[in-house]
């Protein structure tokens, strides 16, 4: 028996079966999103969420739970004031 003989030939079903497990593998990885961009969620214009530089009453950033001192803010966009007001205002625990 020679070399050739003992070695099994790949057939065409089994080279096209695994070229169609191996594209399905790539795509599924490329569909799957970032930890890092689930993880980071984005920011809303100040117009957008018709952010104020004015409290609205008792109701201002800096009593707000999504406000991060010194002025910025967990959905609004870009620098905040301490005394503004947007209507997702939540009162910090």
């Amino acid at each position: 028996m020679s070399e050739h003989d003992e070695q099994p030939a790949l057939s065409r079903r089994a080279v096209l079966r695994a070229a169609v497990v191996w594209t399905g593998t790539v795509l599924a990885a490329t569909m799957v999103p970032d930890r890092t961009t689930l993880a980071q969620p984005k920011k809303v214009s100040k117009e957008a969420m018709k952010y104020q530089d004015k409290p609205n009453g008792d109701k201002q950033c800096s009593n707000c739970q999504h406000f991060q001192p010194p002025a910025s803010c967990e959905i609004v966009e870009g620098t905040v004031s301490p005394q503004g007001y947007c209507p997702s205002w939540v009162k910090k625990a």
